[in-house]
């Protein structure tokens, strides 16, 4: 499917786009703002919500899923270690040792460094 045309209902190119998003881009005063940088941070945004790789490159039309993991694996690293930590501290009768704690003992001499 085509969802941006030309002004003569033809699909854009991909040169044609980027010349286009520019001069809109400009118009607009965003001159930081760039057509890649937006499908990276919407590839990014489906990640943070919970999209599977798959879904993010049916969206953003990455053709390869590696580009789409390179993108989102931020996003995941940060929505695996939420849900890592949800799992610990919903048991806490595992009695993990409370490491800040023993870091800020004032009782334990600190170590000497070699």
């Amino acid at each position: 499917m085509t969802f941006l045309t030309t002004q003569f209902g033809k699909p854009f190119t991909a040169a044609g786009f980027g010349n286009w998003f520019r001069e809109q881009r400009n118009d607009a005063g965003l001159p930081h703002c760039s057509a890649h940088g937006l499908r990276k941070a919407a590839a990014r945004r489906l990640a943070e919500a919970g999209c599977t790789e798959h879904e993010i490159a049916a969206i953003t039309g990455h053709a390869s899923l590696r580009e789409v993991a390179r993108y989102t694996k931020a996003a995941d690293q940060q929505r695996l270690a939420r849900a890592a930590m949800e799992k610990v501290i919903a048991k806490p009768e595992q009695n993990l040792s409370n490491l800040a704690a023993g870091l800020t003992n004032p009782a334990k001499k600190p170590r000497k460094s070699i």
